[in-house]
């Protein structure tokens, strides 16, 4: 995947990660908020360490 995507992708996920932790902060849910937040950090660093998956002979 194409860096460009890749932090097209990043960016997204950071907004909706951070909304979502407000929206869980307004509705008094504290453990969730905070669980929304590792989601979304660990979502954004599996984009960048793991490769795409995808067939090694479709590159002929």
């Amino acid at each position: 995947m194409p860096n460009h995507i890749k932090a097209i992708l990043t960016v997204l996920v950071f907004i909706v990660a951070v909304v979502s932790y407000f929206f869980q902060a307004a509705a008094g849910q504290e453990v969730t908020q905070w669980l929304v937040l590792g989601l979304g950090a660990f979502m954004i660093a599996t984009i960048w360490l793991f490769p795409e998956a995808g067939n090694k002979d479709s590159k002929r």
